[in-house]
């Protein structure tokens, strides 16, 4: 018998009732968001944080670097994130941190914390763990949050939101994505999130140094297995000829997982003198398993992880190796 695909579900719906009684029980916030942060975990983050500041919940927005995403400006309180600690918190909140290591602290362990996420690879690391790897992305789990609650959505949380849910979701292009998750962006947009603002701040602000550094990286493509598998890398010194920033060519990698015959693409940079690596993949390929080899973590199609050399060819190597392992 055809189920309904809601049965695949796996949040407890009762964990968002005991998550917002901690929050109200708490006395300051500390919502962390993810090292290397993305718009998930900056407009996740947001959502909370306008819904407490104008609930005058004291709190603060945490990331380990003050190298933030700067297209998230326009998101309220963008400003306020910080990466200092707070000297006393007796709350966390962790928002899209797929491992307990992508925090980029140890917390004290007797802080509870509410761990917010999407990630196949998350072990339910926190004490409230409201974590479902079927949504399309924390910010629309943070949405349900809201709803189950009760939660007035203001055009600030709403705005965060969308942009959560439209950039994790590849602009709803992943598979992730349900007749749910378009019932949602309906509802944000009629609490004030304005979609061709939206994508009007997200696709048109780019630097002249991303059109500089893509073509690069763009030349260093070589693909493999008759083309079902593509690598690209950057070098540490086009960022310096470049003035580029690492995010200024993330697009990169989308652009080769568009070519037809590509079925597993990743992506080699060295990042505070390791290699970072994305991995993406179309159809029956899991990347979150070759990711998981080096200690990363990520989805089916999406995952990521760092391998601990500086050179970029034996980086390479590596994840050419698992990813052929597959292809046996």
């Amino acid at each position: 018998m055809k189920k309904d695909f809601i049965v695949s579900n796996k949040i407890d719906m009762s964990a968002y009732t005991k998550a917002l009684e901690l929050i109200e029980k708490s006395r300051y916030i500390l919502i962390i968001t993810h090292v290397n942060p993305d718009p998930d975990t900056i407009s996740s983050a947001l959502a909370l944080s306008n819904l407490f500041f104008e609930n005058k919940i004291k709190h603060k927005v945490y990331n380990i670097s003050s190298d933030l995403p700067q297209n998230l400006d326009f998101i309220e309180r963008f400003d306020k994130i910080t990466d200092q600690l707070p000297k006393f918190f007796d709350l966390a909140i962790s928002v899209d941190c797929g491992t307990y290591k992508r925090l980029g602290f140890t917390l004290d362990p007797s802080i509870p914390l509410i761990n917010f996420d999407h990630h196949k690879s998350n072990n339910d690391f926190g004490d409230i763990n409201i974590v479902d790897p079927m949504k399309s992305s924390t910010a629309e789990i943070v949405y349900d949050f809201f709803k189950h609650n009760g939660l007035y959505i203001t055009k600030n949380s709403a705005t965060a939101l969308y942009v959560g849910i439209y950039d994790d979701s590849l602009a709803f292009s992943l598979g992730r994505c349900d007749e749910l998750t378009f019932d949602k962006v309906n509802f944000l947009v009629q609490c004030g999130a304005s979609p061709s603002g939206i994508a009007n701040k997200l696709l048109r602000r780019d630097s002249l140094a991303k059109y500089r550094i893509i073509p690069k990286v763009l030349d260093s493509l070589e693909l493999f297995k008759e083309g079902d598998i593509a690598s690209i890398y950057a070098q540490t010194a086009w960022f310096e000829q470049t003035g580029a920033h690492n995010r200024d060519c993330e697009d990169a990698l989308d652009m080769i997982m568009s070519m037809a015959i590509v079925k597993v693409a990743f992506f080699v940079r060295i990042v505070s003198g390791i290699s970072r690596v994305s991995i993406r993949s179309k159809g029956e390929v899991d990347v979150s398993k070759i990711a998981a080899v080096f200690n990363g973590g990520g989805h089916f199609n999406s995952a990521g992880c760092t391998i601990d050399t500086k050179d970029i060819e034996e980086a390479k190597q590596l994840i050419l190796k698992e990813i052929f392992e597959f292809y046996k």
